[in-house]
């Protein structure tokens, strides 16, 4: 079982950009110290939801304030980029680490909508996807890019960087098991213990499906890693821990919202397909908590559910989000020494 972190990077309005961002790449210093495996920072833009719209520039200081833990995007938005530029991108900040990139890819969420913000038409969203991911994965893997698709046209271009990791740096699909698999992508996704077995089992078919028929394209670790994220969150005793973590998720509901002018805001829009509501948004925090969405308690209550995952959800990997909502700093790196100290040990 391996542990990461999972991060929107919430913009708050008592404390400095700068200053946030400090205590975040030392909350990351201590995530580094403690064994965490990789921190995944979220894409979106024009919220309150994150202050890291650009994950790359955000990763790159990452890069240089820790020393084993490996990062990247949960997800490049990909039909936001021009798919050469990613791909340099790419390559700077996997030598940049030392090799520690690893590359989360979607479509956005809600699918098509901050693709729509910036103009574009939501409809395109998925064909954009394909052919930026397929170019992609020929820049950075491949000395020549040579291509003619809908969107880009390319010949002879000279790929003068490759990332340190070969192929190329390891990479994550969230949500969805099939497309996942599919990918030769590892997996993160939303359930509770009881749901995530049956969602492993598809993932996994579908992964050796693709190690089957073309095992060449995908990064092939001896095992690839699945599991779910949960918002956790760590104090002395139960109730502390359930009180704050209350007040903070109304604060991380209120985050998705996409302010508007004169005080006014809207929620996120779904294009394409039918919303069937349970987002984030949607769930109040006894929701939450019934659903595992939302872990709060004393060490020993964490480390009970944490056994409990690890002997019945059939994952290999268990992310946790540290800082969300209104959560200060001190208060999330207290939660995550917690976390780290009293709880991985065990498992």
């Amino acid at each position: 079982m391996k542990f990461g972190i999972f991060d929107h990077v919430e913009r708050r309005d008592d404390v400095p950009l700068d200053r946030q961002y400090a205590d975040r790449l030392e909350l990351l210093a201590q995530a580094d110290k403690g064994g965490i495996y990789c921190y995944h920072v979220a894409e979106h833009h024009h919220s309150p939801l994150s202050a890291a719209p650009c994950p790359g520039l955000y990763l790159s200081a990452i890069a240089g304030k820790t020393d084993r833990i490996n990062f990247g995007p949960l997800v490049y938005v990909l039909p936001l980029y021009h798919p050469l530029r990613l791909a340099e991108e790419i390559c700077m900040l996997d030598s940049l680490s030392g090799g520690r990139y690893h590359v989360g890819i979607g479509k956005g969420a809600p699918v098509g909508e901050e693709f729509a913000m910036w103009g574009g038409d939501p409809t395109e969203v998925t064909e954009r996807f394909e052919e930026t991911l397929e170019i992609l994965m020929m820049a950075l893997t491949q000395e020549f890019v040579n291509f003619s698709g809908k969107f880009y046209q390319f010949k002879d271009l000279s790929m003068e960087l490759k990332p340190k990791q070969t192929p190329h740096p390891p990479l994550w699909y969230p949500g969805n098991p099939v497309t996942a698999g599919r990918y030769g992508a590892n997996f993160i996704n939303f359930g509770s213990i009881e749901s995530l077995p049956a969602t492993v089992e598809i993932f996994k078919e579908n992964y050796q499906k693709h190690v089957d028929e073309d095992s060449s394209s995908a990064f092939q670790p001896d095992e690839p890693l699945y599991g779910g994220t949960k918002r956790i969150y760590l104090a002395d005793t139960d109730e502390d821990a359930v009180n704050r973590a209350r007040s903070a998720y109304a604060v991380y509901r209120a985050n998705f919202r996409k302010p508007l002018p004169g005080g006014t805001w809207r929620r996120p829009t779904t294009f394409g397909t039918p919303d069937t509501g349970g987002h984030p948004w949607d769930t109040d925090f006894d929701q939450a908590c019934a659903g595992e969405q939302v872990i709060a308690g004393s060490p020993a209550t964490v480390k009970e559910f944490v056994e409990r995952y690890a002997s019945e959800s059939n994952c290999n990997y268990l992310v946790s989000s540290v800082q969300w909502g209104d959560l200060s700093h001190d208060e999330a790196s207290y939660s995550l020494g917690l976390f780290m100290s009293d709880v991985m040990p065990g498992v």
